[in-house]
């Protein structure tokens, strides 16, 4: 049995090829401000954040897309209160051009009420927004199992 008493995610860190881009891409779609940026030797940095909390940094040290095929993070999510913000955010993500998985709004599993939009940074690092409820029930893309497990 684990010593913690209390445990929730602090922030997630990414790495990037154009620190420059993935911040205006962040900001953009996320509503994210910027806490903190630096530049190192060989790499640049950025910490972002919302209501002065720390949520994601962006560390400019990558060479190259990123490989889903490899080890590592598999997708990022980020819940909202409504569908409507995740409607709003997919407007956004549309006019940046973002590779969507799948097309508009999607439950999380058949019939569910829970879903969202699927898509990529920049740098091929896969997001997910989503909303608890207020998505219509439909079939999900993946029978059987969870959407954000497959794209």
């Amino acid at each position: 049995m684990s010593t913690i008493k209390a445990l929730q995610t602090g922030h997630v860190g990414l790495n990037v090829t154009d620190l420059d881009r993935s911040v205006s891409f962040y900001k953009a779609v996320f509503g994210f401000d910027v806490a903190a940026e630096g530049e190192e030797a060989d790499r640049r940095f950025a910490f972002l954040g919302r209501d002065g909390k720390l949520l994601v940094t962006l560390w400019q040290q990558s060479a190259g897309a990123f490989p889903a095929d490899r080890a590592g993070l598999h997708h990022l999510s980020f819940q909202v209160e409504t569908i409507d913000e995740v409607k709003a955010v997919e407007r956004i993500l549309r006019g940046l051009d973002a590779q969507f998985a799948y097309d508009g709004v999607v439950p999380h599993g058949e019939n569910g009420t829970s879903g969202g939009i699927f898509f990529t940074d920049p740098d091929g690092i896969r997001l997910e927004i989503y909303a608890p409820d207020g998505a219509d029930p439909a079939d999900a893309p993946t029978a059987g199992a969870p959407t954000c497990g497959f794209f």
